[in-house]
């Protein structure tokens, strides 16, 4: 009976509280567009109480039972208020227009203590301050932009590697929707694999992480893509000096279903062919016109970027969200040679071509006014490889006019990948405005091919030799 007693009265607080009190909850999205507006304001003038909107646009304000008077704001947007005296829970979405500010001289700005900031070492980048620096060869690049900032360095010039803190480039975690990015770079690291027109916002996390990143020695890239136009359709592209992208935004079904999808290709391959021609004919003209062989070959890289987000209801959210992108480079000979009753080819070819392949499922759930359910399926793989390999034939003429045919193949191909499945649930509890609880749980599988070396040799007359070693595969979660 005491213990009933003591239940009781610890938990009569509780219950008062809830009684007393109303939830409105809710997402913060952009009035033209339909995109979610992450880390808005929402603020009650009459409590003094407020919130942000989190990752994914959500937001829940726990009030006291009476009239309230809430603002929603966000930089660059048109502040809205919203006036009621509810008596019970409301689900409640804002949705803010962009506005054209007038020319203002700031004289002085105040920032927030780091001692009072609930979340140290971490900065928030907006797209229009990456677009607003100058661009490396036309590209406007979101980790170069990350270079500039406090406590990150560059390795050497013109590379997209970070050090933060002291920390080396694979210390660092980097993630796409959610989803880890094993190599980040293009061009042997002057570009970045992420496209700028597919990305929405970006956080570095330079110390303390969150529990939800995981363990990392570094810093903490998170980078959330666009998820489409919900209103209308839209489109834009560019032409800058070595690569050229188009991405391609709308509704599927208005303020239901929207797509975004974004590509972009270099040519330098494109445009190394004619000084390869020209080179080629130099070397002819050397030989008294005589060209006896041919050579080609160049490099580009390629990223795609897709996204599909559907509205189910106000509680039920679904996103798929898609990245391919690769790095190819390739070299190939050609050798025509005869000499008395002897003629042949001789055929030399090499390539070099690494890539990342990243795919996420994504359910949001709101169980109530006060609890956010973010459920995660991924799946990350990269792959390198090198590759060269020879092949000849060469024909003899007999005296008694007959002739022998010898062929000859030699390859060699180097091969190493990683491959993650996983599965992450994240859930945010916002009991009251002075309280954010965040937990959750999560599971990567990898599976490891550290190497693997194939040699192949071939010969007229011989036997075939076919030699494959290091293909063993590992496994860890």
């Amino acid at each position: 009976m005491k213990n009933c007693l003591l239940y009781i009265f610890l938990l009569f607080p509780i219950f008062s509280f809830s009684q007393n009190n109303i939830t409105i909850s809710g997402y913060v999205d952009e009035a033209e567009s339909g995109e979610k507006l992450i880390g808005a304001t929402i603020y009650d003038l009459k409590s003094g109480k407020g919130t942000i909107s989190n990752d994914y646009g959500f937001f829940s304000l726990t009030l006291p039972k009476d009239s309230v008077k809430i603002r929603v704001s966000y930089i660059g947007y048109v502040t809205k208020l919203f006036e009621d005296y509810p008596i019970s829970d409301v689900v409640q979405s804002f949705s803010l227009s962009d506005q054209m500010l007038q020319e203002v001289e700031i004289l002085s700005s105040k920032e927030e203590l780091v001692h009072q900031k609930s979340e140290m070492s971490t900065v928030d980048l907006s797209m229009d301050k990456v677009r607003a620096l100058p661009a490396l060869l036309g590209e406007n690049d979101i980790m170069k932009t990350i270079q500039l900032l406090p406590g990150v360095q560059t390795g050497s010039e013109g590379t997209s590697g970070l050090y933060v803190r002291g920390g080396g480039p694979d210390q660092n975690l980097i993630l796409l929707d959610g989803v880890p990015v094993y190599n980040a770079s293009h061009l042997f690291g002057f570009f970045s694999v992420f496209n700028s027109d597919a990305i929405n916002s970006t956080k570095l996390v330079k110390g303390g992480f969150p529990a939800r990143y995981g363990g990392r020695l570094s810093s903490v890239i998170d980078i959330k893509m666009k998820e489409g136009n919900m209103k209308k359709f839209h489109g834009q592209g560019s032409i800058g000096l070595i690569a050229s992208k188009i991405s391609l935004e709308g509704p599927i079904i208005k303020d239901k279903t929207s797509f975004i999808l974004s590509a972009r290709r270099t040519y330098i391959d494109i445009l190394a062919r004619p000084f390869i021609a020209a080179n080629q004919r130099r070397q002819a003209s050397k030989n008294g016109g005589d060209s006896n062989g041919s050579n080609t070959g160049g490099y580009f890289f390629y990223d795609f970027n897709g996204k599909i987000n559907h509205k189910i209801n106000d509680k039920h959210r679904l996103y798929l969200s898609n990245y391919i992108g690769r790095d190819k480079a390739s070299l190939k000979a050609v050798d025509n040679y005869s000499q008395d009753s002897t003629s042949g080819v001789d055929s030399t070819e090499s390539q070099l071509n690494w890539g990342n392949i990243i795919s996420s499922l994504r359910w949001n759930y709101m169980p109530s006014n006060k609890i956010f359910i973010n459920t995660t399926l991924r799946y990350s793989k990269y792959d390198f490889l090198i590759a060269f390999g020879n092949s000849s034939s060469e024909t003899t003429l007999n005296s008694n006019n007959t002739t022998t045919v010898n062929n000859q193949n030699f390859s060699y191909a180097y091969l190493s990948n990683i491959e993650d499945w996983s599965a992450k649930v994240d859930v945010d509890w916002m009991p009251n405005p002075d309280h954010l609880v965040k937990f959750g749980i999560g599971d990567i599988y990898h599976t490891f091919t550290p190497g693997v070396n194939q040699f192949q040799f071939s010969e007229t007359g011989t036997s075939a030799l076919d030699t494959t070693f290091g293909a063993v595969k590992h496994y860890a979660h």
